[in-house]
C-alpha cells in the first residue's frame, strides 16, 4: 500500500517502511536518534488485565528488535459503545501499564475512540544509537538463525476462542507473550557487530518475517522447521484451530517458499502462523553464535538455532525437515 509514496529525500531517516522493518529511525542532530511504532490489535485472551499486558509487550517489541531503548508510549483503544464496563476497560489499560512500569517506559496519554470492536495498543518512542541499529537488512551467508521464544499463539488464541485450550497450555502461552524481549535485545547489544540483523514475529510469522529480513539482506534463509521452537503440544491443536491469519499468510508467502517434501504439513502450518508479542529472530555470526546462546540463556532466554543464512537462491525461504529439537 506505501509502494506508491515517493520517496523521502530528508538525510536525517535512517530506517524507514521500505524496508519493511520493526520501527522507523531518525537521526537527531546530535545524541541518540529517534525509533518509533505503533502496534494495537483485538483481544486474544479473555482477561483484560492479561491483554492489556499482551497488548504493551507486543507494541515495545518492536523497538527492542532494532536495538533502542523504549522511552515513552502514547496509548491508543478503541472500545464498542455500552458493551463493556468501566472496570473492564480500566484493567485493559492498567494491565498495559503494568508492562510499561516494568520497561521503565513512561505512559504521556493517548486517544480513545469509539469501535465497534475491541482495540488496544500503543505507539512508542525510544531512543537508539544511529551506529549500531539492528535492522532486518543485514543477514550475511554463512550467519545462523536464533529465535528466542516458542511459535503457536494464533493457533492457541483460535483455541480459545472457542474453548478448545488445554488450561496448561494457555498459561504457557500467556507467559509467553506477557514477556518482554528486553532481556534478549539487551544482550544482543553487548555482541555488535556480529549481530547482522534482527526483527521480531507477529502478525506474518516466522515464514513472513523471515522473507522480508532475506529479501532486505539480498539472501535467502533455510528454516529447520523440526528444530523450531513451539508451544508444548501445539501440534495437536492446529488442524481444529487454523486463525484466518495462518491462511492468508500462505497465500502471500507461498509463493516465496521451497518447501522440502519432507516437511510435515503442521510444521509448516507452524512456520505460518500469525504471532502476537512473538520472539526475536537474529542473524548472527556462526562463530560468535555459542557465545550469544549462552548469555542469552544466562538472562533466562532460551535461543535455539532455527536455520542458517545461504546465498540468494530462485526463492527467498526454504523450509527443510532438519534434525528433530
Amino acid at each position: 500500500m506505501l509502494s506508491d509514496i515517493p520517496a523521502q529525500t530528508d538525510p536525517r531517516i535512517l530506517v524507514d517502511f521500505r524496508t519493511a522493518d520493526d520501527a522507523g529511525v531518525y537521526a537527531w542532530e546530535s545524541g541518540p536518534a529517534l525509533v518509533q511504532t505503533v502496534d494495537f490489535f483485538t483481544p486474544i485472551v479473555d482477561d483484560p488485565f492479561t491483554y492489556g499486558q499482551i497488548a504493551a509487550a507486543n507494541a515495545l517489541s518492536d523497538v527492542y528488535a532494532m536495538g533502542g531503548r523504549p522511552v515513552t508510549a502514547l496509548a491508543i483503544a478503541g472500545f464498542p459503545d455500552g458493551v463493556l464496563d468501566a472496570d473492564t476497560i480500566g484493567q485493559v489499560f492498567r494491565g498495559g501499564f503494568d508492562k510499561l512500569r516494568e520497561a521503565g517506559v513512561a505512559l504521556l496519554g493517548g486517544h480513545t475512540v469509539r469501535d465497534p470492536e475491541v482495540k488496544f495498543g500503543y505507539a512508542v518512542t525510544g531512543a537508539i544509537d544511529p551506529d549500531r541499529i539492528l535492522t532486518n537488512a543485514g543477514a550475511k551467508a554463512g550467519d545462523v538463525l536464533l529465535l528466542t521464544k516458542p511459535l503457536g499463539t494464533g493457533i492457541l488464541g483460535t483455541a480459545i476462542k472457542f474453548g478448545r485450550a488445554p488450561e496448561a497450555l494457555a498459561a504457557e502461552a500467556v507467559r509467553s507473550m506477557t514477556t518482554l524481549n528486553a532481556a534478549a535485545a539487551g544482550v544482543l547489544t553487548r555482541f555488535a557487530p556480529a549481530v547482522h540483523a534482527c526483527t521480531d514475529i507477529t502478525g506474518f510469522g516466522l515464514v513472513g518475517h523471515a522473507c522480508e529480513m532475506a529479501q532486505a539482506s539480498g539472501v535467502s534463509i533455510a528454516i529447520e522447521t523440526a528444530a523450531v521452537p513451539r508451544l508444548t503440544g501445539i501440534l495437536d491443536l492446529i488442524e481444529h484451530n487454523k486463525p484466518g491469519g495462518l491462511a492468508s499468510n500462505r497465500q502471500f508467502f507461498t509463493p516465496s517458499v521451497a518447501s522440502d517434501p519432507g516437511v510435515p504439513v503442521v510444521l509448516e502450518d507452524l512456520c505460518y502462523d500469525p504471532q502476537t508479542s512473538g520472539g526475536l529472530l537474529i542473524s548472527v555470526d556462526e562463530r560468535t553464535a555459542a557465545a550469544v546462546q549462552a548469555a542469552l540463556a544466562a538472562a533466562g532466554v532460551s535461543a535455539p538455532i532455527v536455520g542458517t543464512v545461504v546465498a540468494r537462491g530462485q526463492r527467498p525461504i526454504a523450509l527443510r525437515p532438519g534434525p528433530q529439537g
